[in-house]
């Protein structure tokens, strides 16, 4: 048996990366919606925070299908 150690190596680091911006950005979209929170109890426009936040969690949907998308295909 034979281990391909590089590129055993190179699918360690790409997942790390993609782990740690798919967190990221679902947790940008958790602070985008606690800002929308606040903007509507001080008084201002909640909308471009809501709109971030709902951009955040499209993209973490569509990483998540396109994900699924390379494993099943």
């Amino acid at each position: 048996m034979n281990i391909d150690w590089a590129a055993l190596a190179t699918v360690f680091g790409v997942s790390l990366v993609v782990t740690v911006a798919l967190v990221g950005l679902f947790s940008l979209g958790i602070v985008s919606l606690a800002r929308q929170a606040s903007a509507e109890r001080g008084g201002g426009s909640p909308i471009p925070a809501r709109v971030g936040a709902y951009a955040c969690f499209a993209l973490c949907t569509a990483a998540v299908a396109y994900g699924i998308y390379l494993i099943v295909a």
